[in-house]
């Protein structure tokens, strides 16, 4: 019944296209579906700095939440920026573009046990699949469950242009879409999580995809990336 669920629901939340410079709005469509706005468009309200440490990385810019080039920092350091507010079951729809060879991702269910958010939640990864330097594996390409669960189907358009980005995430079910086509699922603390989990990059995150809910985290990786159009309803 979820996946049914899940299925329709997937145009409701989804913002309408606008220019860059107008602020983000939901239609009364949406406001019945109980989708919310994590984004103004405006201000970074409802965001805060993980751990609340100094930095300087992320802006409003013409309507977008702009995580800025390491280069044009004045604080030279990483630091993801995160909802105020936690969430558990969800259904998350965003926008984002990426510079060229740059980096970044959604984290979801993050929790500020750690020094970083990403050995506690997944993440959705966001990257250059084509221009990045470097041997890259499948599971660091674009729309995957980051060092678990490679991104099979869907069409990622070219650096500089706005993708679409979905999560799912209900109880221990977890699903990742690319613009409109679900290429990633699969079930928190399965035989098979936990077969990639003790086998990955994450053998040694004891916290790593067990908080039952947590922070919605946007990540600096030192590239400039942008996020438009965030709007999540739970489930």
């Amino acid at each position: 019944m979820f996946l049914v669920t899940a299925s329709l629901f997937i145009t409701s939340c989804r913002t309408p296209k606008k220019q860059d410079s107008l602020p983000a709005q939901l239609t009364e469509q949406q406001k019945a579906a109980g989708c919310k706005l994590l984004f103004d468009g405006q201000t970074l309200n409802g965001w805060r700095i993980y751990k609340n440490k100094k930095n300087d990385s992320w802006e409003v810019k013409d309507g977008t939440l702009h995580c800025k080039s390491f280069e044009d920092r004045t604080e030279k350091n990483r630091c993801d920026l995160l909802t105020n507010d936690q969430y558990g079951n969800f259904e998350l729809t965003l926008e984002w573009k990426i510079s060229p060879q740059g980096n970044s991702g959604i984290i979801y269910r993050a929790t500020e046990e750690f020094e970083q958010p990403y050995w506690s939640g997944p993440e959705y990864q966001i990257l250059d699949d084509v221009g990045y330097p470097g041997k890259i594996e499948d599971w660091q390409k674009t729309a995957a469950n980051y060092a678990m669960n490679v991104a099979i189907g869907g069409t990622l358009r070219p650096v500089g242009e706005w993708n679409s980005a979905k999560i799912v995430a209900n109880g221990n079910h977890v699903e990742h879409w690319l613009n409109g086509v679900k290429v990633v699922e699969y079930e928190l603390g399965s035989d098979d999580w936990k077969k990639r989990k003790a086998a990955g990059k994450w053998k040694d995150a004891k916290g790593y995809g067990i908080a039952p809910k947590g922070y919605i985290d946007l990540q600096d990786h030192g590239n400039e990336a942008w996020f438009r159009n965030i709007v999540i309803r739970e489930l």
